[in-house]
């Protein structure tokens, strides 16, 4: 007997997903992501004067990295206040960048607006991947490039979400965020409009003064996680804690002087057919 498994409530995900990615408070993590905006702005080889949208920007990693390449750069989240964040760190660096609240999967802009369309560590967490990908493709101008950064699955942050995910498992029928960290998966969301996806696989190194340190840092600041030990009683938040204490100690490349922890990612180049 065939039983027909529901379709997940994306607009439902998304939502309980927004109020997730508000919680602790991810700019005190994402600042140690600037690199990889500065890489990725780079291996799209931006031109100066050129039109930029950085969705899912955070706090503003790659909208910052390309507006110091005199880019003209809108950035957008559906986390008010780390557009705020990102409004403060722009007029800090004198950067003249339009920050915006909005949804990855419902982009405000006309069709073809923009040379360039990035994304560091954001769109890949849309819940509705066809959706994010296809609106990414409308405002992207034809010739025009998509640059994405987007943790693997096999690298330490697809170990991490999957050792919280066996504590508080995900909802059924969601595909992984990681899989944009698959060329494959590249290829069924972009490549029929696209000439060319190229996929490097980069390390980006988490660097700590010690396990402990990190878990503290992430539980109290990282959304997913602090909202993860949330859910679970005083036993449950133990065993994670315990779980993700090994994860890290397996993955850390110091010798025990520090904490460094190399995290691999996808540095993806897509051209607009």
């Amino acid at each position: 007997m065939t039983t027909n498994t529901p379709s997940p409530d994306l607009a439902a995900i998304k939502s309980r997903q927004q109020a997730t990615w508000a919680t602790g408070n991810f700019g005190v993590i994402g600042t140690t992501l600037q690199i990889v905006g500065e890489s990725l702005c780079e291996a799209v080889d931006l031109f100066s004067g050129r039109s930029v949208l950085d969705v899912a920007c955070g706090n503003g990693n790659a909208s910052l990295a390309a507006a110091r390449r005199w880019c003209h750069v809108t950035g957008i989240d559906y986390v008010p206040a780390l557009i705020d964040q990102a409004r403060v760190r722009a007029a800090a660096d004198h950067l003249p960048v339009k920050f915006q609240v909005g949804d990855a999967e419902n982009l405000e802009f006309p069709d073809a607006s923009f040379d360039y369309v990035l994304s560091t560590f954001g769109v890949m967490f849309a819940p509705d991947q066809e959706r994010a990908a296809s609106e990414m493709l409308r405002v992207c101008k034809p010739g025009g490039t998509i640059g994405l950064a987007n943790w693997t699955p096999n690298g330490f942050p697809g170990q991490m979400f999957r050792a919280v995910a066996k504590h508080v498992p995900p909802p059924a029928g969601l595909r992984p965020a990681s899989a944009w960290g698959t060329r494959e998966r590249l290829e069924e969301l972009f490549g029929s409009a696209s000439t060319s996806i190229t996929a490097e696989p980069r390390i980006f190194s988490m660097r700590f003064e010690s396990p402990e340190h990190w878990l503290g840092i992430f539980r109290q600041w990282f959304g997913p996680m602090n909202t993860a030990f949330a859910r679970l009683d005083a036993a449950g938040q133990a065993t994670l804690a315990s779980d993700l204490l090994e994860l890290v100690r397996q993955n850390d490349r110091s010798g025990g002087r520090a904490l460094v922890i190399p995290s691999e990612y996808l540095e993806v180049v897509i051209q607009r057919r």
